[in-house]
């Protein structure tokens, strides 16, 4: 039986799988450039990992913006592991983590494509569709 473990990415080699899953799926997937992928935030992020039998597949990123505030970002699954639910697993371990630390609201900027993904999870939509690495997004938000 495969095991799912979601945990904090807090070593060097969790944060290499990190950016790789990353890299699969914004660069060479979705054709984001390495700069705009790749930035200054993520030394400043909690960054979660998924691994399934010790295969990662999985990751997201919690950016405390302020007290109550947190952004989630950079949520991605390599292709294969899409639509199993692991996705679902690092956004709630994410969540769970924001609420621990004393957030009570969640926003972020889904991809369009991903939208109902977020709504059956709870966000609801704000503002306008707009560009972000030439792709569309909605910003949405949770109040915890």
């Amino acid at each position: 039986m495969s095991r799912l473990e979601v945990i904090e990415a807090s070593n060097t080699k969790q944060i290499s799988d990190c950016l790789k899953i990353r890299e699969e799926v914004f660069i060479n997937e979705q054709g984001v450039p390495e700069e705009e992928e790749l930035d200054d935030l993520d030394n400043l992020s909690f960054h979660a990992i998924a691994y399934l039998d010790s295969v990662p597949l999985a990751t997201g990123r919690l950016i405390n913006i302020s007290t109550d505030n947190m952004t989630i970002g950079r949520m991605a699954v390599l292709k294969k592991y899409r639509k199993s639910g692991y996705g679902k697993k690092v956004l709630r371990f994410l969540e769970l983590h924001a609420e621990r630390i004393g957030a009570k609201l969640i926003t972020l900027h889904a991809q369009l494509h991903a939208k109902d993904f977020y709504i059956n999870s709870g966000y609801k939509e704000k503002g306008n569709i707009f560009l972000e690495a030439n792709i569309p997004h909605i910003e949405m938000y949770k109040i915890l």
